[in-house]
């Protein structure tokens, strides 16, 4: 018997917890609040092999509350990704591949443009990196990428802002311009 290991990963809104309750249940689950970590076993055959799953659902309710992935990246023999199509700003999230170990060249397996090729197939920010050898590499890909956080939280600020102001103005319009209109 096989075991099989997969994480899911996404936003919070993505539907992570949507898209594993119908896979698991066939049926789907409109409002889905999920504000604990969940692993969930199944057993099945994929072609003539039985298997036992394991699937983790990290929560993802609020700012707040917001869990990390307890067990280490390297529990999972798979992700799944999940995005909402309706968000441009959830495919957009800043994700950096990082070599590492460029000080052991003379081991090296994997050539710099698989990693770039990788990278950019999957829109993410690439670096090659020693963190035995160089801090300051180190240290600027993290600064990139927070930067890069901090600049996408802010847009985002931005259009709730926007996107607030705009409904609270037709909700005070279609309160008060119905009104005058009577009047």
């Amino acid at each position: 018997m096989n075991d099989i290991k997969l994480a899911l990963l996404g936003s919070e809104g993505a539907g992570k917890s949507a898209v594993l309750v119908r896979f698991l249940t066939r049926r789907f689950i409109g409002e889905y609040a999920s504000n604990a970590n969940s692993l969930y076993r199944k057993r099945l055959s994929i072609d003539g092999r039985q298997l036992n799953l394991e699937v983790f659902d990290p929560c993802s309710q609020s700012a707040e509350s917001r869990c990390i992935l307890e067990e280490p990246v390297d529990w999972a023999d798979g992700f799944i990704v999940v995005y909402n199509i309706s968000d441009r700003l959830d495919v957009g999230v800043p994700i950096y591949l990082v070599g590492n170990k460029q000080d052991l060249c003379h081991a090296r397996q994997v050539c710099e443009e698989e990693g770039r090729a990788l990278a950019q197939e999957n829109r993410c920010l690439f670096q090659e990196v020693s963190a035995a050898e160089n801090y300051q590499e180190i240290a600027s890909l993290f600064t990139t990428l927070i930067r890069l956080v901090m600049e996408q939280l802010k847009h985002r600020a931005d259009r709730r802002r926007y996107s607030g102001s705009k409904s609270m103005a037709k909700l005070i319009n279609n309160v008060f311009g119905k009104r005058r209109k009577s009047v």
